[in-house]
């Protein structure tokens, strides 16, 4: 349809999504909500097996206390939960990992749907060190870990495509001391990569600055 919004003239789609398949919403949303960062999450199931998996529906939340969120989605292909929001159900805890491109591969790897007694650190080949103040095994590639504590879990829909919102307090930051200096992380150093809608993927390489006005 025909639309002038002040001095601009455009042709554009209008989509109600209760009319419109959840998978072409979907498709808008991670086309339009772009570039997402990616919280690498590693859990441990009540019976100890390790589980490792990227969320490109992640942010920060809060800053005092560290609160972190991120969103499992519920399986499109059996509508089923996924291990990461089953094991953080049964737990209470997880590490959220920053994903740098040097093992953007390995991260890939874990994105499959694979069955729960499968450990994703051994199809990557990322290695798993101790955390500090839970369980979870963090992922030494990364340059950032954070180690959390479940706050709660909002469940926002179990319908195929819904998806869950997990908060967590993050109770240890882990920084390679190379990436940073007086607590700022130097950008080019971290190397960071998010997600694009798709296949694709975008680099943190291209940047500019502009003064926040007082």
């Amino acid at each position: 349809m025909e639309r002038i919004l002040g001095k601009l003239e455009r042709t554009e789609v209008t989509v109600d999504p209760a009319e419109s398949d959840p998978r072409n919403i979907y498709k808008l949303m991670v086309g339009a909500i772009v570039p997402r960062p990616i919280a690498f999450v590693s859990t441990l199931s009540a019976a100890g097996v390790r589980n490792l998996a990227p969320f490109s529906f992640f942010t920060a939340v809060s800053a005092n206390p560290p609160v972190i969120c991120f969103s499992p989605m519920i399986r499109g292909s059996d509508a089923s939960k996924k291990d990461t929001l089953r094991n953080i159900e049964e737990t209470g805890e997880f590490v959220v990992n920053v994903v740098s491109e040097e093992f953007a591969k390995a991260m890939n790897a874990c994105s499959g749907e694979y069955p729960p007694e499968v450990d994703e650190f051994d199809v990557s080949k990322l290695t798993p060190i101790p955390s500090e103040a839970v369980k979870p095994p963090r992922v030494a590639e990364a340059h950032v870990q954070m180690e959390c504590r479940l706050c709660k879990v909002v469940h926002v829909s179990a319908k195929p495509l819904g998806g869950s919102l997990v908060l967590g307090e993050v109770l240890r930051f882990h920084v390679d001391d190379a990436i940073v200096h007086n607590f700022s992380i130097d950008p080019d150093k971290l190397n960071a990569i998010g997600r694009m809608g798709g296949p694709t993927y975008v680099r943190t390489t291209n940047r500019f600055d502009m003064q926040r006005p007082k």
